[in-house]
């Protein structure tokens, strides 16, 4: 049965029905981007109560990306065999309730054992999440909407900032916890009404189930918009690909670019961002004080994710991130050399804008783009899985730069790593631009 799925989803007007799963979508992922920034702020509370120590620090770290690297793994199968909104809801549970039983964690060991089960859910989150969102916002909008979905998750970093430096000092660190799970779980209950992807029922030959949803979602659609335009004349079905496709000309040189560049942001995120506030402690700023800092320089995640959004349908996908990355390494340069405190803040805000330009346009933007429906979950788990995996060891690496060269040795990684992104996704990046996702696969 042919439903013509993509080209119906692309002809509706952009509705509240769009912005109804945006937000289905996007709070779940909040509290996953919640969670995993509030790592900045705990680990640096933890450190300085005495309850870890660096070393355990950076275990805490990795199991995390050990976690999120097996979450992204089989979230990807999972999401194209069970499909989209049942492997969303599983995921999200486990994050939620392995969050609430962190906050009772009687020993940093036990705390890392419960992170690995965080992870897990967090991994799934950012895969299904964002390729979900994907399927369903019209070609000339999707920069906009997945970009302001990704400024929703990455509100996260300001808002973790800014509650550890309200609560921790008060409350201490496991209220951050007992704050992530419940929410999560609120979520999780209200996201039943989530509805599944046409384009991927469509897809495993379940026709006639996209076909009744399609005429559900266009009959509310046009009850509030009027008629709808008629769609596109729906481009020749391709056969049906499998895993090993990702391995055919085509579609190789687009996993090597999202492997690479989620390599990179990983990296850079986890082995610079989250441990700004250990790096303040350890320098000598009280804990107060080094979550303030923290919080002004956080304030740039939303601002680059925003830009990001913006850039990405009006310059295009790989301009923006090429132009990000450079702007990034130049401020990473500058920012080991800065010592006085209101320029210290200054650069760190403007180095924290490009840095998200990056998240945004990667994450939520580029990545689910790259793949046709078929494999779509599986390819961008898969280069979730080299993100991940490649920053188990990251969060040590970085403790052993910090300790012997400070944070220059840091940013010099990261500069390094950042090169060689923009190298590869001018080379072997495609430009998705204003296009429909079923042209993408050709």
């Amino acid at each position: 049965m042919t439903v013509n799925a993509g080209a119906r989803l692309d002809r509706l007007p952009l509705s509240k029905f769009h912005r109804r799963i945006m937000w289905l979508i996007g709070a779940g992922m909040f509290f996953d981007g919640f969670d995993i920034y509030v790592a900045a702020t705990v680990l640096g509370a933890t450190f300085k109560s005495g309850f870890s120590t660096m070393g355990q620090n950076a275990q805490f770290m990795s199991v995390t990306f050990v976690g999120m690297m097996l979450g992204s793994f089989l979230t990807g199968f999972l999401g194209d065999r069970y499909g989209r909104r049942f492997t969303y809801q599983a995921n999200l549970a486990i994050f939620g309730f392995a969050c609430l039983a962190s906050a009772f964690a009687p020993s940093m060991g036990v705390l890392i054992l419960l992170r690995f089960a965080m992870g897990v859910g967090l991994g799934a989150e950012n895969v299904v999440g964002y390729s979900t969102m994907t399927e369903f916002v019209p070609p000339q909008a999707r920069g906009k909407w997945l970009g302001g979905m990704n400024v929703i998750v990455v509100s996260g970093l300001p808002v973790a900032a800014l509650l550890g430096t309200l609560i921790i000092p008060r409350l201490g660190w496991r209220a951050m916890f007992i704050l992530g799970g419940l929410g999560a779980l609120v979520v999780w209950y209200l996201r039943k009404a989530l509805p599944e992807s046409p384009r991927w029922l469509e897809s495993v030959g379940r026709g006639e189930e996209a076909e009744a949803l399609l005429q559900s979602i266009e009959r509310e659609v046009s009850q509030q918009d009027g008629p709808l335009p008629p769609p596109v004349t729906s481009l020749s079905v391709a056969p049906a690909r499998n895993l090993g496709s990702l391995l055919s000309p085509l579609l190789l040189p687009r996993v090597i670019v999202g492997a690479t560049t989620l390599i990179v942001m990983n990296t850079l995120i986890f082995g610079f961002v989250t441990w700004l506030p250990t790096f303040f402690v350890h320098e000598g700023l009280s804990i107060v004080t080094s979550f303030s800092y923290s919080l002004v320089m956080s304030l740039g995640a939303p601002v680059g994710s925003v830009i990001g959004a913006f850039t990405a349908d009006s310059w295009g996908r790989k301009p923006t991130i090429a132009g990000a990355s450079l702007l990034t390494i130049v401020l990473g340069a500058i920012y080991p050399f800065i010592h006085q405190p209101g320029a210290l803040l200054a650069i760190g805000f403007l180095l924290t804008v490009p840095i998200y330009v990056l998240v945004s346009v990667l994450f939520a933007i580029y990545i689910p783009e790259l793949f046709p429906t078929e494999v779509r979950l599986r390819a961008a788990g898969i280069c979730n899985t080299f993100g991940r995996g490649a920053t188990i060891l990251t969060p040590f690496l970085t403790v052993a730069l910090f300790r012997s060269y400070g944070i220059g040795g840091v940013l010099t990684l990261m500069i390094g790593l950042l090169i060689v992104q923009a190298a590869v996704v001018l080379m072997f990046g495609i430009e998705p631009k204003q296009r429909r996702l079923e042209e993408l696969e050709e």
